[in-house]
């Protein structure tokens, strides 16, 4: 291939626009800058590679441009008005696998000088969750200090994140309440209209052709109709019971299995266990001993092919490809994907992180199974992404490419992609400050109101009697300045007074009540799984994190109340 594509060599700082100093400007608080040269604006070409991950590898993006289908079945979209730009990729023998050749080491293949040389991303880039992601993007560009970054199947160069915990601690999806969930999303949609704005992009929801699911049995049943009816057996579940069952199986003796997801299994006998899941799963008869992993894994994919909607917005697709035309680094790309996994519907959301997390074990095992972070998205974005609507040929490959570099991106970067962004989680707070407000004016509203009809109709004496009535500010609480009660009601020691101070966090609290709740073994272990929860006032209810600063918890929301409780399992 090097010698078929062999072409004039270029100046590496052309290709990679290697700046002279970093930049010193930030967007705000713990907030890095991103470099960029117009050498970059050109159109990225998809590279493919035979190369493993390993687990602290960096990661990087992928686009579409122009590049014809290669001897492993990759492709890209043909585009004549773009430019191919020749990539220097270190020649490592490999096997088929992607793992080094014995006695060649990766290490070796790629010296330090060559990471500076490349500009290839540091180990690891901060990422702050306390910054608007719109704000961001927005001042970057305003200074032309958003850095790009070409879009290869290279998983060396694939950025690692840290995520920055504030006090407040980080916040999953699932700590927060319903109410206030439907609240992120709907904020999250606003955010990222906002985010694709700055870049001249218009995120058009255009309407998918809305296929009526069926209101029984498993495949081609919507996942809240799966649920409710789950719901019925465990009021907790958070994922349909069979997709967990998909799970067990193929865990139970496929992870090592090569080409798990990539081969079909026997068709007579999925099609005889997918009649008999609708027939007999609600019902618990479906003997699922008799099933081989590979017949779970064709049914997993069907399950998702089937939905009456894809899990994935598809009607995003558009824009993300507007967006990964423009080659932006994947810090950009990894925010937008961050704020779509956030305006999911709670269904969606539940069973894309459960997919995800099933899908790492799965290329945990690579060496033994074939199956790469690469392939993965490649088999899965079909039935993950798709819509209905008839597209063009060249239409399917854009699809294609951006739905398979969206998963990679979703697998890599799992562990980070549930967390709430803390910029979220205040404009809700803000949201439930203005509302409490609003409630405590309606009543004063309505008594002057009444007070001057009464004025009105008759000067009865009994008018003042009602003025004097009227509710006053809520008394203050009898508990001084930085101490707090906690109850735990489940537990022996049911309340508690702590004086807080500036390093007091949530497992310390739940420590001392492990303490005094000590004297049984029983109560030892029902600690184990209890959490801090801030209940009420400007937040519906708050799992914390255990590292949480309790202090500055209560200096935003003095009016919360503190509860020990167990958490609920998904």
């Amino acid at each position: 291939m090097r010698k078929k594509n062999k072409q004039s060599i270029r100046d590496v700082r052309d290709i990679f626009g290697v700046s002279e100093s970093p930049p010193r400007d930030t967007c705000g608080n713990h907030t890095n800058q991103l470099d960029g040269t117009k050498e970059e604006r050109e159109l990225p070409r998809v590279i493919k590679t035979s190369g493993s991950m390993p687990d602290d590898a960096s990661l990087n993006s992928t686009t579409l441009s122009d590049a014809s289908q290669d001897k492993e079945g990759s492709f890209a979209v043909p585009r004549s008005d773009s430019v191919a730009i020749l990539e220097t990729i270190p020649v490592v023998p490999v096997h088929s696998n992607g793992s080094p050749e014995p006695g060649q080491p990766v290490q070796n293949a790629i010296s330090d000088d060559d990471f500076l040389e490349k500009n290839i991303p540091p180990e690891a880039e901060e990422l702050s969750f306390e910054v608007s992601y719109s704000e961001m993007v927005t001042e970057a560009l305003k200074r032309n200090k958003l850095k790009k970054s070409e879009i290869k199947k290279e998983d060396y160069v694939l950025t690692k994140f840290n995520v920055q915990k504030t006090r407040f601690g980080l916040t999953e999806a699932g700590d927060l309440s319903a109410e206030d969930m439907k609240k992120i999303r709907h904020l999250s949609l606003i955010e990222l209209t906002a985010f694709f704005d700055a870049f001249g992009i218009q995120l058009k929801r255009n309407k998918t052709e809305k296929v009526k699911g069926r209101d029984n049995g498993i495949f081609g049943v919507p996942l809240t109709v799966l649920l409710d009816s789950d719901r019925k057996k465990d009021a907790g579940v958070k994922v349909p019971l069979v997709l967990q069952k998909f799970f067990e199986k193929v865990e139970e003796s496929g992870l090592e299995s090569e080409g798990i997801f990539r081969l079909s299994g026997c068709t007579a006998k999925v099609k005889q266990y997918r009649e008999e899941l609708d027939a007999k799963f609600n019902a618990d008869k479906f003997k699922w001993d008799k099933m081989c992993h590979r017949e779970a894994a064709v049914m997993l994919k069907a399950f998702f092919r089937e939905l009456p909607t894809s899990l994935f917005p598809v009607e995003y697709i558009p824009a993300f490809i507007s967006l990964m035309e423009r080659g932006p680094h994947v810090k950009v790309q990894f925010q937008a994907l961050h704020l779509m996994v956030m305006a999911l519907p709670d269904a969606n959301r539940d069973a894309a992180q459960a997919l995800m997390t099933f899908f790492n074990k799965v290329i945990a095992n690579e060496s033994k199974n074939r199956m790469s972070l690469w392939n993965i998205s490649t088999v899965m974005a079909p039935n993950l992404f798709f819509s209905r609507s008839k597209h063009s040929d060249y239409e399917e490959l854009l699809l294609a490419n951006t739905a398979a570099h969206i998963i990679r991106l979703m697998l890599k970067y799992q562990k980070i992609l549930w967390k709430v962004p803390s910029f979220l989680i205040t404009q809700v707070r803000r949201m439930n400050e203005a509302t409490m407000l609003l409630k405590k004016q309606l009543p004063s509203v309505r008594k002057l109101l009444r007070r001057k009809t009464l004025e009105r109709e008759t000067a009865s004496p009994k008018t003042s009697k009602v003025l004097q009535k009227s509710p006053s500010a809520r008394r203050m609480s009898d508990v001084p300045e930085g101490v707090i009660r906690v109850h735990a009601p489940l537990l022996s020691k049911v309340s508690m007074a702590i004086q807080l101070n500036n390093q007091t966090k949530a497992k310390d609290i739940l420590a001392k009540f492990q303490y005094e709740n000590s004297h049984g073994s029983s109560e030892c272990i029902k600690i184990q799984n209890q959490r801090l929860y801030e209940v009420g006032g400007n937040i519906g209810e708050h799992c914390l994190d255990p590292d949480a600063y309790i202090l500055d918890v209560y200096r935003i929301n003095p009016q919360a109340e503190w509860v020990i409780k167990p958490q609920p399992s998904s």
